[in-house]
């Protein structure tokens, strides 16, 4: 990590003051590095001893960055890992233009890989992860929405970039088809788990420890799985008031609607489904022989669920 954290810091350069400023700031405001993790992890489980996963990972780190850059501005966020956003620091032009140069410096540095696999992969995946972006947007306000639409804006706009992190690991240590097809599969699954879990803290965590304001999904009208069960499985009355806050935006009922949550079990049964998931991304490893990276990956399923932040 200490080596992709090198490679981050060299890639980030540019002539261009305000582009390091907003840069660095959102690159070092603490984030887990979670997928860059993957990479090596993959990469390591396959007895790769090269140099270019560091790259990899940094041009993973990069995507995932940029990504949240222009999520801040969509969803007009404040707050992110308790530091104020790029977009509330340096304004909403400054965030999208710097995404879009932290989107091209890492097509830059993927070339240098001089690998059409590894291409191919994250072209497909920042594709498919603009893709889940537009999905969510028109997801916004509808309460309508159901749980296999919801999930499958969390494999497009979350999962993508997990499972693209583990596959290509798997091409860099040269995995057959079936091998790096199971590697995939965990990153997947791990991802889907680790939102489904950030879905579940928006409305039980305490907000000192995720950096960002209780309720934000509701605030912007997003009918996440907490929400939806309570709409199936609450009162009449609790299906009401979630629906109308969905429809309408906004944490006026936020309280009663968190009383709503926790009374029909929904946090309960959203953390079912990411113990489901994280129990699919263990089993898709049985192809890997034992090894300190496989389990470190399979720690890492068990944090996805674990976690309080």
């Amino acid at each position: 990590m200490q080596a992709v954290d090198a490679v981050i810091r060299q890639r980030l350069h540019s002539d261009v003051v305000l582009i390091r400023q907003v840069a660095e700031y959102i690159i070092h405001s603490g984030g887990k590095r979670i997928r860059p993790a993957l990479v090596l992890f993959a990469a390591g489980a396959m007895g790769y001893e090269g140099t270019n996963h560091h790259q990899l990972a940094a041009v993973v780190e990069f995507i995932h960055t940029a990504t949240l850059l222009h999520d801040d501005v969509v969803d007009e966020s404040e707050l992110r890992r308790g530091n104020k956003t790029a977009n509330e620091m340096f304004g909403n032009a400054a965030s999208v233009l710097v995404g879009d140069f932290l989107y091209t410096r890492a097509f830059q540095m993927m070339v240098g890989v001089d690998n059409m696999r590894v291409m191919q992969v994250l072209a497909d995946a920042t594709n498919i992860i603009a893709e889940g972006e537009v999905l969510q947007l028109l997801n916004c306000h509808n309460a309508d929405v159901e749980i296999d639409d919801y999930l499958r804006v969390i494999r497009y706009k979350t999962a993508k970039l997990f499972e693209a992190s583990t596959r290509l690991g798997a091409i860099l240590g040269g995995a057959d088809e079936r091998t790096e097809h199971s590697i995939a599969a965990f990153g997947m699954h791990l991802g889907t788990a680790f939102q489904l879990i950030d879905d579940v803290l928006d409305y039980s965590s305490d907000e000192a420890a995720t950096g960002k304001h209780l309720g934000d999904d509701l605030a912007e009208g997003k009918p996440t799985l907490p929400l939806i069960h309570t709409m199936k499985h609450g009162t009449a009355e609790q299906a009401d008031l979630v629906r109308r806050a969905i429809e309408t935006g906004g944490r006026d009922d936020f309280a009663a609607i968190l009383v709503a949550i926790r009374e029909c079990g929904a946090l309960d049964e959203t953390r079912r489904y990411a113990r489901a998931e994280a129990k699919l991304a263990a089993d898709a490893l049985d192809v890997l022989p034992p090894s300190i990276f496989k389990d470190a990956l399979l720690q890492l399923s068990d944090f996805a669920v674990g976690r309080d932040h």
